[in-house]
């Protein structure tokens, strides 16, 4: 009998079991129970979580991090250490070695020999002689006075190293969200920190699995094909190969869809210039990525390449700019959206009329929306004749004692005002404080990365070596015009006929990504959504500071939209009712594309 030798090629199998701080603790338990999995990751973070966890701090200072992450991996730990599953996190926060010392309290309890790692040199607050002092640390630049939060966004490279160091859980604070998965994937296949290609993808699987089911058809625009599934979505796999090449799947026998479509949403989400998604270990180049159906619920991606990165972190900052709060009760009947209007309009005149009588200054800002009458959609909002609306009115002012004013004169609109108030929300509304958000960049060498592990054998702090990297001599690639046949038979229907999207924030800025559902469509797409008639489309939105700027993906027939300055300030300073973009897809779509009837029936018969 002759015996064959069959090798079969390395892969690693990375499961991500949160999307963001408050994702349901039942994707750890699904992952690590039907996923086969090699590393388990969980991504807490993003800029608007970092403003809450500063909140969270100012009133606790043993806060700062996601207790989430605890509480679901404690049932799960002998599970995790019988399978071999090493785990990877952001939890940290703001406070990431307190997040550490909290787990490393679990594992003692559990008598489980599991190594905790934590990974520290992001927080810039720590660096600050005092906490409020006016200071222009390292960057030439006038700093906020009274800042809550300071973090750089950190790589991977710290990540693999507390994994080779013998760590079996690595928590980190901010690191940008591909970093942990790209840190495992180095530390596994030895990858160098110029394999840059590698590196590129390795990013691209990160970025793909960062939010949770948003990869399995969370959040999908043909949602109808996914809804069946929701009450048990599958969350993301990524097995990856030693080239980067990886496949995308979800665990059998669980809802959701992983198709070349909710794939490329997910890619061309929150990123700006595709052909230069900045990272600190990689400079990456998506435009040539390729994704290929390969099995039922199984899609391969390719083609992502790299560059040098720059040498320099992005920070971000919060800082506190007085107070806010919000109103929010119900009108019903006839002419609802009108009496709201008139309603928030009244309390905000009478309430200012009361600021004169105390001789309190004006409200730093006021944002009603009369959420019902399609208030987000602006001039193209078509539900005026709405018979029921949530009337929000958000403000905001340095004196907290001028909020509470405002809050004593909500519910005397009940009585006083138009017919039909009720459901006054939460009550009469209490003040917060307004964190506010911004970022920076700051060379590399001003900060020290380094890890240690909590309960290893060497507990002391090793100081991690980091690419310093380079200028960036990107050039941006010029838009490319497609002729649009005209037929004289030219129609108007809704964006959505032919295209999917998605979109997302980033700080004041959001991008919306589309996908041409045919190829045929892409040129009259291209052709209708320019930089003025997007901006024309969303006036409400938009101010004198925002700029449109559009990308080519030309391998998956996408479009990059990148919108500047038109999130209210974004996160948590923003009163919008949605502060992060995320309907923002959802009002595109319904945008009226002219396009030829024939080409329609000619793909329709296809």
């Amino acid at each position: 009998m002759t015996i064959q030798n069959i090798t079969t090629a390395k892969t690693v199998r990375i499961g991500c079991a949160s999307a963001f701080w408050g994702d349901t603790g039942a994707a750890a338990h699904q992952l690590v129970h039907g996923g086969n999995l090699d590393y388990l990751v969980f991504d807490y973070l993003a800029e608007m979580t970092m403003s809450i966890m500063a909140g969270a701090q100012l009133k606790n200072p043993e806060a700062g991090f996601a207790p989430d992450f605890i509480h679901t991996l404690k049932p799960l730990l002998k599970q995790i250490k019988a399978q071999g599953i090493k785990v990877c996190s952001n939890a940290g926060g703001i406070n990431a070695r307190g997040c550490a010392l909290a787990l490393a309290d679990v594992v003692a309890k559990s008598e489980l020999d599991l190594t905790i790692a934590v990974v520290e040199g992001d927080n810039l607050k720590l660096l600050q002689t005092e906490v409020g002092d006016a200071t222009e640390m390292f960057t030439g630049e006038t700093i906020p006075t009274e800042l809550t939060s300071v973090n750089a966004y950190l790589g991977a490279p710290s990540v693999a190293a507390a994994f080779a160091g013998g760590a079996d859980i690595v928590i980190t604070g901010r690191v940008v969200d591909s970093a942990v998965v790209v840190g495992p994937l180095v530390h596994e296949f030895g990858w160098s920190w110029t394999d840059y290609d590698k590196l590129a993808q390795a990013s691209l699987a990160g970025h793909v699995i960062e939010c949770g089911t948003q990869a399995t058809g969370g959040n999908f625009t043909d949602w109808h094909l996914v809804r069946d599934g929701y009450a048990n979505m599958g969350f993301p796999i990524v097995e990856c190969s030693a080239d980067g090449s990886f496949v995308v799947s979800k665990p059998a026998n669980t809802g959701g869809l992983v198709s070349r479509d909710t794939v490329g949403e997910q890619i061309l989400y929150e990123i700006g210039d595709p052909c230069a998604y900045l990272l600190p270990d990689v400079t990456c180049d998506f435009s040539g990525v390729t994704l290929k159906q390969v099995g039922e619920h199984q899609v391969a991606v390719s083609g992502a390449t790299g560059g040098s990165p720059s040498n320099q972190y992005k920070v971000s900052a919060t800082y506190l700019d007085g107070y806010r709060t919000t109103a929010t009760f119900m009108i019903g009947g006839f002419d609802a959206a009108s009496k709201g209007q008139v309603v928030s309009d009244a309390i905000i005149e009478r309430v200012r009329s009361l600021f004169k009588l105390k001789g309190v200054s004006d409200f730093d800002e006021v944002n009603i929306e009369v959420l019902g009458s399609e208030a987000t959609y602006g001039a193209q909002s078509s539900a005026q004749s709405a018979r029921e609306v949530v009337v929000k009115i958000g403000v905001s002012h340095q004196d907290k004692r001028a909020l509470g004013i405002f809050g004593l004169e909500i519910a005397q609109a009940a009585t006083a005002m138009a017919p039909g108030i009720t459901g006054l929300v939460g009550g009469r509304p209490k003040a917060s404080p307004r964190l506010c958000l911004f970022s920076f960049l700051l060379d590399k060498s001003q900060l020290d990365v380094s890890y240690s592990l909590i309960n290893g054998d060497d507990n002391s702090s090793q100081s991690v070596a980091i690419e310093a990297g380079g200028a960036l001599d990107h050039q941006v690639v010029p838009w490319q015009t497609h002729d649009v046949t005209l037929l004289g038979d030219e129609v108007d229907v809704p964006l959505v006929e032919l295209a999917l999207a998605r979109s997302g924030d980033k700080g004041d800025h959001c991008n919306i990504g589309l996908i041409a559902r045919h190829q045929q469509f892409l040129p009259y797409i291209e052709a209708a959504l320019t930089p003025a008639a997007i901006k024309h489309y969303f006036a409400h939105m938009v101010s004198e500071h925002t700029v449109v700027t559009r990308y080519q993906l030309a391998n998956i027939k996408s479009i990059n939209i990148l919108m500047t300055h038109c999130l209210g300030g974004g996160g948590m300073a923003s009163l919008q009712i949605d502060p992060q973009g995320k309907a923002v897809a959802q009002q595109l779509l319904a945008m009226p594309i002219s396009i030829s009837q024939s080409v329609l029936n000619q793909v329709k018969g296809a």
